[in-house]
């Protein structure tokens, strides 16, 4: 593994220690979104949300929003 590092981080034109850093702070920052996303998902209210995506609009899509 250690042999991994070196090369990729010399590729990355870093030290092994910075790009050891830069990685763990990559992985903290995905795992934390992670938590933000299920903390967001236990709060959602699952009706309220199928009511807005059933209900019918009163405009018709703008023109750039239609598919063709």
């Amino acid at each position: 593994m250690k042999a991994a590092v070196e090369k990729i981080s010399e590729r990355d034109g870093t030290s092994m220690n910075q790009f050891l850093v830069v990685a763990a702070a990559e992985k903290i920052a995905a795992m934390e979104t992670e938590n933000c996303f299920m903390e967001r998902r236990e709060r959602a209210d699952d009706e309220a949300f199928l009511r807005i995506l059933n209900r019918k609009g009163s405009e018709l899509p703008l023109p750039e929003d239609t598919l063709d």
